[in-house]
């Protein structure tokens, strides 16, 4: 889980201040030890963290604070502020072209997800009803052009590629004009990395560069590198004067110092987080709900807009009125099992809840939740479609529970719990259903509650 050590140690340290009715100016120094002493092991910039400290500390040693009803919720509030402004403040967007077709530029040391990262931004690029061409401009690694190119079909987005003779910066001049022509309107060039900065690398990147002026220069690195990507990230901004930074594998940094020592090092915006291996796994990164997350407050914003991408609205609906009007069966049900799954694995879309830290989720099996979606998918999956339409038939039939549990290799008890499930929603709607009506009617005006 992301962050996951730096969220532990926080939120120890700020529930003890909570619990506080008064706090004591060794309180708050001793508080900042600890947020200092955990900040340094998730790997942040020792004079970042000094800065933060020092910062922080004359804040919460203000008047208003000592004197407030609330001094520990007051201490968290400055530490969110604090940390979300060392990550940016606020969202930093793409910079499109006012006129004709915007270009992109992705640079970065081999083995930091670059090509990959091409077709995630292509792919987000694309739902935002942009047209975008990927540009195949690495050719020294082997097989990177191929790569590409299988990137580009997995999602449906061309790419242009002149082979591995061709200079890049004659590639990427030569792509604009193919856009043009192709009624493309986003170019992505994936450019070649090195496994060390070396003369030859920047001095390709400057060329392309000069010579296709690109809109944005977008630095990807490996968040897991800790300060090494930082140090990264300073090399080519000296460079190639960034843009942004895109960082990949946030789900595995459970340190997480890169993300938040980037923006104050370089003084470059970090545009967005790889999350996963999909190509979907890709989000927009927002300093606040980051420092929300870290905090161990969640982050519902972006819950609710992964849901809204993610889920058919017109059928959402669709649904919401049949198990209000008509009652749900294992059809409705599948499908209901299958929206959730579009919001991606059950750890990530638990980290956006609000007190769901690594300390609650401790000893806890995510992978059993998905496992047993998997076997309630197989249930349904052996019944018939008219079984499957209408649950009494499987109810009040042993002879088909006993088919359905073989057919799925799952048990007639594991079959039986989804039927107690199903009618337990069931009970549940008629009951909104029933609360609804009364509302209309004016009823709870006359309760004495």
């Amino acid at each position: 889980m992301a962050f996951e050590g730096l969220t532990s140690k926080l939120q120890d340290t700020l529930k003890k201040l909570r619990g506080k009715g008064k706090l004591s100016e060794n309180d708050i120094k001793e508080a900042m030890r600890e947020v200092k002493r955990a900040l340094l092991e998730a790997d942040v910039n020792f004079k970042i963290v000094k800065d933060f400290i020092k910062k922080t500390s004359e804040k919460c040693l203000g008047e208003g604070v000592m004197q407030s009803l609330t001094p520990g919720q007051m201490v968290v509030k400055i530490v969110n502020e604090e940390l979300t402004a060392l990550m940016g403040n606020t969202e930093s967007k793409l910079n499109y072209s006012d006129t004709g077709i915007t270009v992109i530029m992705l640079a970065g040391l081999q083995g930091a997800g670059k090509t990959t990262m091409c077709g995630k931004l292509a792919l987000s690029l694309k739902k935002k009803n942009k047209k975008p061409l990927l540009v195949a401009c690495d050719i020294y690694r082997p097989a990177a052009i191929k790569q590409l190119t299988v990137v580009g079909k997995s999602i449906d987005v061309p790419v242009f590629s002149m082979g591995d003779k061709v200079n890049p910066v004659e590639i990427s001049k030569a792509a604009i004009e193919h856009a043009k022509d192709s009624g493309c309107n986003v170019v992505i060039i994936d450019t070649a990395g090195r496994l060390h900065i070396d003369e030859a690398l920047m001095g390709e990147l400057k060329d392309i560069k000069s010579n296709v002026e690109p809109n944005e220069i977008l630095l990807v690195v490996d968040s897991m590198t800790g300060q090494d990507a930082v140090n990264v990230a300073e090399t080519f901004n000296s460079a190639l004067d960034l843009t942004g930074v895109i960082l990949t594998k946030l789900d595995g940094d459970t340190r997480g110092g890169a993300a938040i020592s980037i923006r104050a090092m370089t003084g470059k915006p970090i545009k967005f987080v790889g999350i996963g291996e999909k190509m979907n796994d890709l989000e927009v990164f927002h300093p606040d709900r980051m420092a929300s997350r870290i905090l161990g407050m969640g982050d519902v914003l972006s819950l609710i807009e992964k849901a809204q991408s993610a889920i058919d609205e017109n059928e959402a609906k669709e649904l919401g009125e049949k198990m209000m009007n008509q009652g749900l069966n294992f059809e409705d049900y599948l499908t209901m099992m299958k929206q959730m799954k579009k919001l991606g694995p059950l750890g990530k879309i638990i980290e956006m809840l609000p007190g769901a830290g690594s300390k609650m989720l401790e000893g806890v099996d995510l992978s059993q939740g998905e496992n047993q979606m998997k076997r309630v998918e197989s249930i349904i999956y052996s019944m018939t479609i008219k079984e499957r339409r209408n649950p009494s038939l499987v109810s009040s039939s042993a002879s088909r529970k006993k088919r359905i549990a073989l057919g799925s290799g799952t048990t007639v008890q594991e079959l039986n719990k989804l039927i107690k499930t199903l009618d337990m929603v069931k009970k549940q709607m008629k009951q909104m259903k029933g609360f609804e009506k009364m509302s209309k009617k004016g009823l709870f005006g006359k309760m004495p509650f």
